[in-house]
């Protein structure tokens, strides 16, 4: 437990193969966004929590419909 960069590590791999693999604003990027900015907040960096979890934000109202429930919790 407590393994952060391990995590942030595997996460922006998971990152980077989605980023070639899916459109920019495919959904499943922001989930990439939203787990790095969970390990930062998780570590206590709130800042760059903040925007991972805005650039989670930004793709999901692009790509969601503006009443999508997953807009609320993003």
């Amino acid at each position: 437990m407590g393994d952060y960069s391990t995590a942030l590590e595997f996460y922006g791999k998971s990152l980077e193969i989605r980023k070639k693999a899916l459109a920019s604003n495919h959904p499943d990027l922001a989930t990439s966004y939203n787990n790095i900015g969970g390990v930062y907040s998780d570590m206590g960096d709130y800042s760059k929590a903040l925007d991972f979890y805005e650039k989670s934000h930004q793709i999901l109202a692009k790509a969601l419909p503006s009443n999508h429930p997953d807009l609320a919790t993003s």
